[in-house]
């Protein structure tokens, strides 16, 4: 229902632990670039594990830039997965940040929050109507004002996935999936009440549920400031009271509460009934478990009554004091245009931030129907022509406040205390660690 917390925790203490470490926690001593008109010189682009699979796409890009501005050179490195935040890192205490970077939400924010990127709305005002509005906000920062300190790359949106066989064997209409968090829980306690324990609605994991599904039931999760937790209220409370409910009747995997089962092979083997919500997971079903394929269906997100849905999002940043700023821009605002994106996207299970190619028909086509690698492509295409995104997990949401709040949430749900209690310690925990960050 809500894309997992994954790496953005991780990230965000390795990140905030070293640049703070470092002596980079204001950024202020970081010197603006400042255009000089002239697109030239030789700019670094780091790129997150695109290597073999992407080379030539890639590739073909920098070659075509290259060739519209000759006097630019383009040096391209690619770095592996494990390690690239670390490597971020590194750079940042020796200020050798690449010239353009490819940067997740997480390390963009704390980058960014730093001052060691450049304001591209500042530098290029008129760009943001090249891009779907929510993926620009989505580089906005709290307490920056209007600045956005990335050009958005592409986007991964949160889609519904079922097993339409298992929701009739249930007495649901596979034509009427779930809207809403509590609806959701409805039909997860009649799949409970059917299945006999023979497979489960979905997987309890509360970390990567939370707080998504609080900020689409209309729970507050910050106040204004955005300095304090206030997720303590009646409808947070009344959904742990819903999860202890389900886990008991049998809805979820037991094991699912406190470790992570791999909730791709539990749904091929028709074992849950909802599955990831990530459309690069239909491809997934299709390749490794072909008889449930036959048996998927996707739909919109479970959005809630506000209308929110988050989305995994990559970015390109700006190095704030890169010396040819003109070069770096444009090379941006090119890997990022309409036509590029579609391409991108047309080699891997992506969607373009770029409004011009989110705009192309290959994203909103949906075939006869039948198949749900492309009809979750359309409907993941039309979510993000619309939608709001403030279910994305917020940066105050560290790694530590979200394990504090799963520790608490994870005892109401075992029935070792009470719903109430739980949130309550929740929040008072979430906050004492808040206030350690800000003291740092």
């Amino acid at each position: 229902m809500t894309r997992s917390n994954l790496t953005r925790m991780a990230i965000a203490v390795a990140l905030a632990g070293a640049l703070s470490g470092c002596g980079l926690s204001g950024g202020g001593d970081v010197k603006e670039a400042e255009k000089t008109g002239k697109v030239a010189g030789e700019i670094t682009f780091r790129t997150l594990q695109l290597k073999p699979k992407f080379t030539g796409y890639v590739q073909g890009v920098i070659d075509a830039f290259e060739k519209k501005y000759p006097d630019v050179k383009v040096k391209w490195e690619d770095v592996p997965g494990d390690g690239y935040n670390e490597k971020l890192v590194a750079d940042a205490q020796a200020g050798a940040l690449p010239d353009v970077v490819n940067l997740s939400t997480d390390s963009f924010q704390l980058l960014g929050d730093r001052g060691m990127l450049a304001d591209v709305a500042k530098l290029d005002g008129e760009v943001a109507k090249d891009y779907v509005p929510g993926a620009w906000e989505q580089f906005k920062l709290p307490g920056k004002g209007d600045g956005v300190f990335a050009y958005p790359w592409y986007v991964t949106p949160e889609i519904l996935t079922y097993n339409k066989d298992l929701f009739v064997k249930a007495g649901l209409d596979p034509a009427k999936p779930p809207t809403t968090v509590e609806q959701f829980f409805d039909y997860a306690e009649k799949i409970a009440a059917t299945s006999g324990g023979q497979y489960s609605a979905f997987m309890a994991d509360p970390k990567g549920r939370l707080p998504g599904d609080w900020q689409k039931m209309g729970v507050p999760i910050l106040n204004e400031k955005q300095d304090g937790f206030v997720f303590d209220t009646d409808k947070a409370v009344a959904w742990v009271e819903r999860m202890k409910d389900l886990y008991a009747k049998g809805a979820m995997p037991k094991e699912s509460l406190l470790k992570s089962d791999d909730i791709n092979q539990l749904y091929g083997a028709g074992k849950l009934v909802f599955g990831p919500g990530s459309p690069g997971f239909i491809k997934d079903v299709k390749q490794n478990s072909p008889q449930v394929y036959a048996h998927t269906q996707v739909a919109g997100t479970v959005t809630g009554t506000l209308g929110h849905i988050g989305i995994y999002a990559q970015s390109l940043g700006i190095k704030k004091d890169t010396k040819h700023l003109d070069a770096a821009t444009e090379f941006a605002k090119w890997v990022t245009n309409g036509p590029n994106q579609v391409a991108f996207s047309k080699n891997a299970t992506i969607y373009p931030s770029n409004a011009k190619g989110l705009a192309d028909p290959y994203f909103a086509d949906r075939g006869d129907g039948t198949d749900a690698e492309t009809t979750a492509r359309a409907i993941g295409a039309e979510s993000l022509k619309t939608a709001q995104l403030d279910a994305n997990t917020p940066v105050q949401w560290t790694n530590q406040v979200g394990d504090a709040v799963v520790r608490e949430v994870q005892k109401a749900i075992n029935g070792e205390q009470d719903a109430r209690t739980a949130v309550k310690k929740a929040q008072e925990e979430a906050n004492a660690l808040l206030a350690k960050t800000a003291r740092k």
